[in-house]
C-alpha cells in the first residue's frame, strides 16, 4: 500500500481528497461545538471561583454531556438525529436539497462548503507534497487552519486547544527538517509570538484599545514553528494586505462601521497556507529582484 501511494501520486491525491471530505464533516462539529465547550468550561470555572469566595453558585439543572462526540448531531429545529446516510459529506446535503429530512428546515450551506474546501485543499496538499511525512503533516496543519478560520470568523476566538498543540507539533515535525530546520522553527515560534505581541501593546499604548487577541500571537507562533522564521515576513505581509482589502470592502459594500472588530485569524491562516505551498518560490523571486 505504501509503495502504491509513493509510486502513484494520483492514488494518494484521491485518498487524501476523500479523507478530506470526511475530516471536513468532523471539522463542522469542531467549529460548532468547541466554542460552546469553552463557554461551558469558563462558566464552571467561574462557579468554582465563586464557591471558593463564599458566593452563591449558579448551577445548571440539566448539565448534559457535551463534547465533540456526544450528543449525536441533530436538527436544531426538530431534534431529528442525523443518521449516517444523512451525514455523507456534500452529497447528503445535495440529496436532501439543503433541508432536514424530518421537518424540512433549511440546513446552513456552511456545512458542505467546509467539507468541500477541506476535500479540495487536502487533494492540493497531497499533490504538492506527495506521500510522506511532509504531505501527512501538512494535511494536519491545513485541517487545523480551516477549523481556526471558521471558529474565529464566528466567535473571534482562536482556541488554545488547537493553537498550542499546533506550535508543539510544528517543532516536532521539523526535528527532521521536514519544512525547515529545528533552529529556524524554534526561532519562528518565538519571533512569531513576539511580533504580534509587540504590535498589540504598541497599538494599546497609543490608542488605549485592544487591536487583536492573544490567539493571533499563538497562531503566528504556530506558523513560525511550522515554516521557520524566514517565512514570517511573508505571512505577516500577506495577511495584512488581505485583511486590509477585505476590511475596506466590508466597510464600503456592507456598510460596516469602522469600529466593528474583524477577526485576523482567517487572514493569518490564508497567508500561512500560501506560504506553506509557495512561500519559498515567492521569497526566491523577491530576493532575485535585488540582485
Amino acid at each position: 500500500m505504501i509503495d502504491a501511494l509513493t509510486s502513484m501520486p494520483l492514488v494518494f491525491v484521491a485518498l487524501a481528497s476523500v479523507l478530506g471530505l470526511l475530516v471536513g464533516s468532523f471539522l463542522n462539529v469542531v467549529i460548532h461545538r468547541l466554542p460552546k465547550m469553552m463557554e461551558r468550561e469558563w462558566r464552571e470555572q467561574c462557579a468554582e471561583f465563586a464557591a471558593t469566595q463564599g458566593g452563591e453558585v449558579a448551577r445548571s439543572e440539566n448539565q448534559s454531556k457535551y463534547n465533540l462526540v456526544a450528543p449525536r448531531s441533530a436538527c436544531p429545529s426538530c431534534g431529528h438525529r442525523i443518521s449516517a446516510i444523512e451525514n455523507v459529506p456534500v452529497f447528503s446535503y445535495l440529496a436532501l436539497r439543503g433541508r432536514c429530512r424530518s421537518c424540512g428546515a433549511k440546513i446552513s450551506p456552511r456545512y458542505p462548503v467546509v467539507e468541500a474546501i477541506t476535500g479540495l485543499l487536502s487533494g492540493l496538499i497531497a499533490w504538492h507534497f506527495g506521500f510522506g511525512l511532509a504531505g501527512i503533516s501538512a494535511l494536519i496543519l491545513v485541517w487545523a487552519l480551516i477549523a481556526l478560520t471558521f471558529i474565529d470568523a464566528d466567535t473571534q476566538l482562536l482556541p488554545d486547544g488547537i493553537t498550542l498543540p499546533l506550535i508543539w507539533l510544528g517543532l516536532i515535525v521539523n526535528m527532521d527538517d521536514t519544512f525547515t530546520d529545528l533552529r529556524s522553527a524554534l526561532l519562528g515560534a518565538i519571533f512569531g509570538y513576539l511580533a504580534l505581541w509587540s504590535v498589540y501593546w504598541a497599538f494599546k499604548l497609543l490608542t488605549k484599545k485592544e487591536g487583536m487577541g492573544y490567539g493571533d500571537f499563538k497562531l503566528l507562533a504556530a506558523l513560525g514553528a511550522w515554516l521557520g522564521w524566514q517565512m514570517l515576513p511573508l505571512v505577516i505581509l500577506l495577511s495584512s494586505v488581505v485583511g486590509a482589502v477585505v476590511g475596506i470592502a466590508l466597510i464600503v459594500l456592507a456598510r460596516m462601521g469602522r469600529n466593528i472588530p474583524l477577526p485576523f485569524g482567517p487572514y493569518l491562516a490564508m497567508a500561512g497556507l500560501i506560504a506553506l505551498l509557495w512561500g519559498r518560490p515567492i521569497m526566491d523571486s523577491y530576493l532575485q529582484g535585488f540582485q
